[in-house]
């Protein structure tokens, strides 16, 4: 495994995220393909025996069951202090108002079973309350000490800016990460989302990097239960379908010219444009033997070209 930081913040994650939105209990009506507490724990203890140390999840993945199950199992496998634990919050009542992210911290701690999150993440931006509201209410969790730090999900590049102004121009703690759509078949944020980042040193950590699995087969759909079920992915990606399926067929291409899977470039493309950890889900080991093998792929600057070099602009999919 290698590591980097997490923006200014100091702390330090594995290159890859073992993103936690396949956890929970189905009966929760989020997801039917999540998986059960004991399988969530043989993922988690691959991922450890793997050297990945950084956990992301959410208060609405499962209605809290992913909180859950990932905390019973870290808690039986390793240290507390070894991991970096992240969640999120807006989803729910109230969404980034003073009040709503008080109690919902009180249950993400509670339901993962620590006093504490290594990085506590905004899932939108929240257009009913001031910004100011809400960034004080998150400078109030870290100077507690129940969040080290802070990180902000899909959103425009232009609300970004402001929601860190405003941490600049009252002192309040800023967000170290940036949790984006971002992948092979969905670049908007190239324009001027992820351009703020960098120039801020705010990390990349992007969700749904592999596209809902578009990327990691050479064909567009699979016969698996998430598949089958799965209507977000559907609306995310499947209207886009027929040029988007050009851009899959170079992947493949390249894979074959280096021996690797189709997974393994895609990620090896995040690397290349300075991701610091793609999220990457998993309900199966093999999954994550996969991912780890894109960190030995080293893509030229003709191979992201040559990825890149059909893409269709899209209509924007995450930013509220």
């Amino acid at each position: 495994m290698k590591y980097a930081q997490l923006g200014n913040s100091g702390i330090e994650i594995s290159r890859l995220c073992l993103g936690c939105m396949s956890f929970g209990d189905p009966a929760s009506k989020m997801h039917a393909w999540t998986i059960n507490p004991s399988d969530t724990e043989m993922i988690v203890k691959h991922a450890l025996d793997l050297g990945i140390n950084f956990f992301d999840t959410a208060n609405v993945y499962s209605a809290g069951t992913s909180e859950e199950y990932l905390g019973r199992a870290i808690k039986r496998n390793v240290a507390r202090d070894k991991v970096v634990l992240a969640s999120k919050v807006y989803f729910n009542e109230g969404n980034l108002s003073k009040t709503a992210i008080e109690r919902e911290i009180d249950g993400t701690l509670a339901r993962l079973g620590t006093d504490y999150l290594d990085l506590y993440i905004i899932h939108r931006f929240d257009r009913n309350t001031p910004i100011e509201e809400t960034m004080e209410a998150l400078d109030g969790l870290v100077r507690s000490g129940r969040v080290r730090a802070l990180g902000a999900s899909a959103m425009y590049g232009y609300q970004f800016y402001n929601v860190q102004m405003v941490a600049r121009d009252n002192g309040f703690t800023p967000f170290v990460s940036m949790q984006n759509h971002y992948n092979l078949l969905y670049r908007k944020d190239e324009r001027e989302l992820i351009p703020i980042c960098r120039q801020q040193n705010v990390a990349l950590t992007p969700y749904s990097p592999l596209a809902s699995g578009r990327l990691a087969r050479p064909s567009w759909t699979a016969d698996t239960p998430r598949s089958h079920t799965d209507r977000t992915a559907v609306s995310k990606y499947d209207g886009t379908r027929e040029q988007d399926y050009a851009v899959v067929l170079r992947v493949r291409e390249l894979a074959d010219k280096y021996g690797a899977s189709m997974t393994q470039i895609a990620l090896a493309w995040q690397f290349a444009k300075g991701v610091a950890a793609p999220i990457i889900g998993a309900t199966k080991t093999a999954y994550l033997d996969d991912a780890l093998g894109a960190l030995d792929v080293a893509l030229s600057s003709e191979d992201v070209a040559f990825l890149e070099e059909l893409y269709v602009p899209h209509r924007v999919v995450g930013a509220l």
